[in-house]
């Protein structure tokens, strides 16, 4: 982790060299070389450890991405340790039977795969299954795979609209960064002229890609599963209700800044 940092310390100091040189170039240029995301920039972005490169321009994962998949994955290592100890007591042969069950995690509206890459480094018994309805990170999600020596033989990458190239397949944990940013609402120029609107704007209200995820989990999530779900803070109550009209029950929790962030999901009766 330091490492990483350290080299992306390096090498946005080196960016910021070359803005300044860019200052002697004509004012369109200038305004534009300024603008863009150092992310884009260097070429990559630092993410629990992992260099998660930017190839294709999709959405930089940001810190509060990080901070919560961070939580969601240390939950999900504590959870086995709580099986292996409830397995020791039984037999041999149990203990192996459940040692094989793959874990099946779902990356959705992957982008760089940052997300999945993360699941793939820190849970080992893990199928890690991305999905991306832009054809053009692909490549960029199986970059970051290899070039972070991740178990590729775990993961699979799916191009389509949201849970469409799964079939019938359900997963124990799905996990979201989904774009929730209100139509009207202004960004920074370097969000705004550079990410993918794609990725960052939803519909009127920025809950229509939100609102089409509640209404399809119940077909994609197990029965004991969990689905964690990045929204806009203040939308949060309104998105956790999206999820609660379809049986869930539906938990706000707050990022690192104390802002209501995720939205943590499960079955009422689970």
């Amino acid at each position: 982790m330091i490492a990483e940092v350290t080299e992306a310390v390096t090498a946005a100091t080196a960016v910021v060299a070359t803005k300044s040189s860019v200052k002697q170039k004509a004012p369109h240029e200038v305004g534009r070389l300024l603008d863009e995301p150092e992310a884009y920039a260097i070429g990559w972005q630092p993410f629990l450890g992992l260099k998660i490169y930017l190839d294709s321009r999709p959405l930089i994962p940001r810190p509060e991405t990080e901070w919560w998949i961070e939580k969601l994955l240390s939950e999900r290592t504590e959870e086995k340790s709580v099986v292996r100890l409830g397995l020791a007591a039984r037999s041999a042969t149990d203990f192996s039977s459940a040692r094989e069950r793959h874990l099946k995690f779902l990356d959705l509206c992957a982008g760089s795969g940052a997300i999945g890459c993360a699941a793939l480094a820190r849970l080992p018994n893990a199928q890690v299954y991305f999905g991306e309805i832009d054809p053009a990170h692909e490549a960029t999600i199986l970059k970051n795979i290899r070039e972070n020596n991740l178990d590729e033989s775990r993961a699979d990458i799916r191009i389509g609209d949201l849970f469409e190239p799964f079939g019938n397949m359900k997963f124990n944990v799905i996990a979201v960064n989904p774009p929730y940013i209100p139509a009207g609402r202004e960004l920074p120029v370097s969000v705004a002229n550079y990410e993918p609107a794609i990725a960052l704007r939803s519909g009127a209200d920025g809950l229509d890609l939100v609102g089409r995820i509640a209404v399809e989990l119940p077909r994609y999530l197990e029965r004991d599963g969990v689905a964690w779900i990045e929204c806009d803070s203040p939308a949060a109550a309104a998105a956790a209700g999206l999820f609660t009209a379809q049986g869930f029950t539906a938990e706000i929790r707050t990022d690192q800044y104390d802002k209501q962030r995720i939205i943590v999901v499960s079955y009422s009766n689970a």
